[in-house]
């Protein structure tokens, strides 16, 4: 991502809250429908080695956080999630035992597609949880008081934005969701918060 220009990612901000995109000419105005998912992936650093002793490249803390700010906060508010892929290590390459298939995580993504499907059923344009608006967040997603305080100290702790927190929300449903779960948990919670790292105070150490 950073490899563009801040300006056209920028571009974004708009379909990816709205599901929209509205082009404006001197005459007229035209808006269309644009519901994407979106897919990207960036280095943590120009020279693509982050906290490793063992690289032959580094970059300084300046560097680094001149290359992730051409990612903005608003737009990083936008991605539902953010993971951290760290390097395999040698043993975990080639060890020999198999997880699970394709096959079966498929059964499970399509049983969690097929409950929010009748979950929205009474509802136009809302098919699966990412679409929900406020209002049904709050309706779908209520949490045990634990599991409030869990995601109201990370609120705090991490400083995250009114959007992080219904993005949260939206994707702990998913995984509970995944688990067969009627009820939204605090383990649910505990890592819809785990992806939004790039949220974390001192990411970048």
């Amino acid at each position: 991502m950073p490899e563009f220009k801040r300006e056209v990612l920028e571009v974004m901000r708009q379909p990816l809250e709205d599901r929209e995109v509205t082009i404006s000419r001197a005459k007229f105005t035209v808006t269309y429908p644009s519901s994407f998912m979106l897919v990207a992936s960036m280095n943590p650093s120009p020279s693509g080695f982050f906290n490793d002793p063992d690289a032959p490249i580094t970059s300084s803390p300046a560097e680094m956080q001149r290359y992730m700010g051409k990612i903005s906060g608003p737009l990083l508010d936008r991605i539902d999630i953010h993971i951290e892929v760290t390097p395999v290590p040698f043993e975990k390459l080639a060890d020999e035992r198999n997880g699970e298939s394709s096959v079966e995580i498929r059964k499970r993504v399509t049983k969690a597609r097929e409950k929010q499907t009748e979950r929205f059923v009474d509802l136009e344009n809302i098919h699966y949880n990412a679409q929900m608006n406020t209002k049904q967040i709050r309706k779908y997603c209520k949490l045990e008081e634990a599991s409030m305080q869990l995601l109201k100290s990370a609120m705090e702790r991490l400083n995250l934005s009114a959007r992080a927190y219904d993005r949260i929300l939206k994707v702990a449903r998913t995984i509970a969701d995944l688990e067969g779960s009627q009820d939204v948990l605090g383990a649910h919670i505990s890592e819809a918060i785990q992806y939004r790292s790039l949220d974390r105070d001192g990411w970048l150490g």
